[in-house]
């Protein structure tokens, strides 16, 4: 196995940590578990139709394997895994049905845990089995040796019935740190009995980068098998632990679309995905469908009935939003001075925001993106103003009023460019605002000379309005204008 260090075009290494990481892969594995993981989140509640339909939005995405749940384990993942064999139908996805090794004790063709991951009808089975010796002595309560063959004997005899297996090896990095022999036993009996990729769980999820980055290089020393990663969000590493992994030597990243899950939640898929085939130029889903993973987190955000988080790294209505005039007219000039992607990649959009932090550079793109003309004189203007030079004042007015937090872009909504036959000036009928006032007039006067000089910009767009944009109806995407747009389910295509 190659040890060389992955470089950079100037020459730097990718990281400088103490150890010898293999060459970067070609591809990662996909493996989502909201609908089992996920669902453990306060709050969140999936029915079997639900459930069915997340599993199609995530085939539609592109993922390589979802965990549909833990048969036999509650009615609603009995019935999910029996309709899912009649009605649901993956073109890309592949099925996977979680549970446990077998019982402390009890032979695996006496399991009831077993017996029904086999009749579940998934292709793929995902056990877990502990790798931490205070919870053998704590939680299972039997003996170091019994827990390896507990983890032995179930992936033989599952793959005995014809199933591919994967083993989740629970706290895996506390327990390498407390016993690293009995953790790598564990791993090691895995493998011998067939299981295919050994999953290494940030279970409690307080693991830091650097040593999840070491132990799994370690482990990737002693192991022919793909290893995986399926990190909790605890410290707030999750995502930044799966990258280390990856570039560590794991294969596969587990992990669930908006970062769903127990606690602080799982790692975000909807920004491993991108940093994974963005940043590192490693494939994970097919490439033609990266633009999906805005819509399809979104779908996703409804169909289990939790907001959408507008700060959420790269699927987040504001993560590509600006606000501050000096980054509207760094943004005029050139996009990528204040963002890091180009939105579109992601199915994303450039917004502009308009406050009363706003330059002239904000609110000329935010009337090219209403179809305002900012240099048509206007009757009723005082002294001559342009539109876009009323518009500023009444949008310093609201926030001078403390009317709502950035709703200075409400002016646009209603100025006499979108209401024509306006005849008492700007706010008229049943806005009934004020014209102007001498502080805001100040605020306009003492605007940056330079963004002032600017009086329009093209704003950069990803997908049209009236387009199909991943998992919705046709119509605005997460780029559009102004307020958000409900997103209406339809069937994946």
């Amino acid at each position: 196995m190659s040890t060389d260090r992955h470089t950079h075009a100037d020459g730097r290494t990718h990281r400088a940590h103490d150890y010898e990481i293999p060459e970067l892969p070609e591809s990662v594995d996909i493996f989502d578990t909201i609908l089992r993981d996920g669902s453990q989140q306060e709050g969140l509640s999936l029915s079997v139709d639900d459930k069915l339909r997340v599993a199609e939005q995530l085939d539609h995405l592109g993922v390589t394997f979802i965990e549909g749940g833990w048969p036999g384990a509650n009615p609603k993942d009995v019935e999910f895994f029996a309709r899912a064999a009649r009605e649901l139908h993956l073109d890309r996805a592949t099925l996977v049905a979680f549970g446990s090794t077998r019982r402390a004790g009890v032979g695996p063709e006496d399991d009831a845990v077993l017996a029904n991951l086999i009749g579940a009808g998934a292709p793929v089975a995902c056990i877990v089995a502990k790798t931490w010796d205070r919870h053998v002595d704590e939680a299972l309560r039997t003996t170091l040796d019994e827990a390896v063959a507990m983890v032995r004997d179930s992936v033989e005899y599952l793959t005995a019935h014809d199933l591919r297996v994967f083993l989740d090896a629970e706290h895996f990095f506390d327990g390498y740190r407390r016993n690293p022999d009995f953790a790598l036993s564990v791993l090691a009996a895995a493998e011998e009995a067939g299981a295919e990729a050994l999953v290494l769980c940030d279970t409690n999820g307080g693991s830091l980068p650097d040593e999840v980055g070491q132990a799994v290089a370690e482990v990737r020393e002693r192991t022919s098998a793909q290893l995986g990663i399926h990190c909790h969000n605890d410290a707030g590493c999750a995502v930044a632990n799966s990258m280390v992994a990856v570039q560590a030597g794991a294969t596969q990243v587990q992990g669930c679309i908006n970062g769903y899950g127990e606690r602080a939640g799982n790692t975000d898929l909807s920004a491993a995905i991108p940093n994974l085939s963005l940043k590192l130029n490693i494939r994970t889903i097919p490439s033609e469908r990266l633009e999906l993973l805005t819509p399809v987190a979104h779908h996703i955000a409804e169909l289990v009935n939790i907001p959408p988080n507008p700060q959420q790294s790269y699927v987040g209505n504001s993560v590509f939003a600006h606000k501050g005039g000096l980054h509207a007219s760094a943004v005029a000039r050139s996009a990528d001075l204040y963002e890091h992607i180009e939105p579109n990649l992601v199915g994303n959009g450039t917004r502009v925001v308009v406050s009363e932090m706003a330059g002239r550079s904000t609110l000329a793109m935010k009337a090219a993106e209403l179809g305002l003309d900012p240099r048509e004189q206007l009757r009723g203007c005082e002294r001559g103003r342009t539109e876009i030079e009323e518009v500023v004042c009444h949008a310093n007015l609201w926030q001078v009023e403390d009317l709502a937090p950035d709703r200075g872009q409400a002016p646009f909504e209603r100025s006499p460019g979108r209401n024509a036959g306006a005849a008492d000036g700007l706010f008229s009928g049943d806005w009934k605002r004020p014209a102007v006032d001498l502080p805001a007039r100040r605020q306009w006067e003492a605007l940056d000379e330079d963004d002032a000089r600017r009086d329009h910009v093209r704003r950069k767009s990803t997908t049209e309005p009236g387009t199909q944009c991943g998992g919705i109806e046709p119509g605005p995407c997460r780029n559009h204008i102004g307020d958000e747009p409900r997103l209406r389910p339809v069937a994946p295509h």
